[in-house]
């Protein structure tokens, strides 16, 4: 019995085939050699936990992917100002456009790519620890502090077995007493602060733009910064659309301006400059996004921005 038990294992694909067991003795001893099982991708991707073979987390290399999936989302700043821009994205031509920019406090506010229902989540506690920070000191919370805590949160999904990666990234623009401030967070933890950055689809070509131009963004006055925001932007938008003020969204904070965003009517004036100076965006929001092939399907998730 113990040999035909044996020569069922045999049949099993992580055993050598051209090994069969064999009895080796009069007591019925049987060997059977066994080989490595063939390593799949998807052997080490289904839990957050779990190294793959070549030391990666696939699970939170997932969730960068969803950020990249996302509309595209830009952040500069100067010696005064930090400015956010950001092109909004709609499921259909029977929707609006969805919010790619929000508001934490009054002197901090961040632009969202990636899914829109974690970014809400994260917003939210961006808020509390703002408010709780306020009432307890009487002051606003200092930018550099509330970051580093956003970064642990998204550190500690990445090593909790009942939790998932945040898909989102974010670009969190402010101004406190050490003066304004650019920063970009990212599911993996890691948290960078720049002088501009660009994330979401098609990003490299504002990226792109900025690296060409930072060095002259420090003496920029607020209306200066907001141009530049939008020509990096242009780029940005996919096909044959246009930046219009619809699709387009820009915010900024400041010394003396608290965190405002400017979409619809009142971003048009810095539109119809940007056309002027032979930009490419739109003036009455007839051309919305259109939707890219490369995104996978994104364009149809109402989940992501």
């Amino acid at each position: 019995r113990p040999f035909a038990i044996a020569r069922q294992l045999a049949r099993l694909p992580w055993i050598r085939h051209e090994s069969r067991p064999q009895q080796t003795n009069k007591h019925n001893i049987i060997e059977i050699k066994f080989r490595s099982p063939t390593m799949f991708r998807n052997q080490y991707d289904t839990d957050v936990t779990v190294w793959s073979p070549e030391g990666r987390l696939l699970q939170v290399e997932y969730a960068m992917e969803s950020v990249k999936q996302g509309s595209a989302c830009i952040a500069l700043r100067s010696s005064t100002h930090a400015v956010i821009g950001a092109l909004k994205r709609s499921v259909s031509e029977l929707s609006s456009h969805q919010q790619k920019i929000l508001d934490i406090d009054d002197h901090i506010g961040i632009g969202i790519a990636g899914l829109t229902a974690d970014a809400r989540t994260l917003a939210k506690w961006m808020r509390n620890e703002c408010l709780n920070y306020k009432y307890v000191y009487g002051t606003a919370l200092p930018t550099g502090r509330l970051v580093t805590d956003l970064a642990d949160r998204h550190q500690r999904t990445t090593q909790t077995y009942v939790r998932r990666p945040y898909g989102v990234g974010l670009l969190v623009a402010s101004f406190d007493k050490n003066g304004p401030h650019v920063y970009q967070t990212c599911p993996s933890g890691n948290v960078y602060e720049c002088y501009g950055s660009a994330i979401g689809a098609r990003s490299q070509s504002g990226r792109t733009y900025l690296e060409k131009h930072y060095e002259s963004f420090g003496e920029c006055g607020k209306d200066e910064l907001i141009m530049h925001a939008l020509k990096a932007l242009v780029g940005c938008v996919s096909g044959d659309g246009e930046l219009n003020k619809d699709n387009g969204s820009v915010a900024f904070v400041g010394k003396g301006d608290k965190f405002t965003i400017l979409e619809g009517d009142d971003l048009q004036p810095y539109l119809d400059r940007l056309e002027l100076e032979g930009g490419t965006g739109g003036g009455n929001g007839a051309g919305d996004e259109e939707e890219d092939d490369d995104d996978d399907g994104a364009d149809d998730d109402a989940m992501e921005t």
